[in-house]
Order: C-alpha cells, then sequence, then structure tokens
C-alpha cells in the first residue's frame, strides 16, 4: 500500500545571498533524494520555508533550476521569528507517495541546522 509520507530537512546558508540559497537548497534536496531514493513522479508537493533573515532568492526556485523539477507543486513560506532559533535556516517539507514505513524515511539535516533535529544527524 501506499502511503503519503512527510520527509523533512534542512539547512543553513552564511549569508542571505542568491547563489548560496539557491545551492544549499540544491544540496539538501539532492541529499534527500538519494537518501531515499526520491523521484519526482512520486512527490506530491514541497513545502520551503526560510528564516526572516533571507530573502534573496526562494529555495523553489533550486528545486526547478537545479533539479529540474517542474511538475511539482512547490510553496515557500516564512518562518516565525523564535529566540534563539537557528539563524539563516531554510526547512523543506517533501509530501512523498511511498510505500516505505516511517521508521525507514531519513530526513537530512546539515549545517548549523542539525542543531534542530540533533537526534537525526547524519
Amino acid at each position: 500500500m501506499v502511503y503519503v509520507r512527510g520527509v523533512r530537512g534542512a539547512t543553513t546558508v552564511d549569508a542571505d545571498d542568491e547563489n548560496a540559497i539557491l545551492s544549499a537548497t540544491h544540496d539538501l534536496l539532492q541529499a534527500i533524494i538519494d537518501a531515499n531514493d526520491i523521484r519526482e513522479d512520486d512527490v506530491a508537493s514541497i513545502f520551503f520555508t526560510t528564516t526572516p533573515d533571507l530573502s534573496a532568492a526562494h529555495p523553489a526556485r533550486a528545486a526547478r533550476e537545479r533539479t529540474g523539477w517542474h511538475s511539482v507543486a512547490l510553496m515557500g513560506a516564512k518562518e516565525m521569528v523564535v529566540p534563539g532559533g537557528v539563524a539563516r535556516c531554510i526547512r523543506v517539507l517533501i509530501h512523498w507517495n511511498t510505500d516505505k514505513a516511517p521508521q525507514a524515511i531519513r530526513h537530512i539535516y546539515q549545517n548549523d541546522a542539525v542543531r534542530l533535529r540533533p537526534d537525526r544527524q547524519n
């Protein structure tokens, strides 16, 4: 049976820079794709968020331009401000149609974003 599962990930960048945001997002998406063997046809949608200190580029652009996923519904939003939160952070939630059990899914946290989920360090 196939279920819609959520695959999470996050990364950070050193500066609010267009190329940095696009490169980091692409690297994160590629790591999630590779770790879980995700195919574009099995992805229902991807939701991106960025912390308020990032505005130089839309992370969804990396999915289109650098990953080549043109048929997936993409959406972005700003994270709320939380005291002590991770700065310059890009988060992703992929809604994925799969028969994998939730425990078999690998969520990827890179750079300073490993602070968000130290239990999920790779």
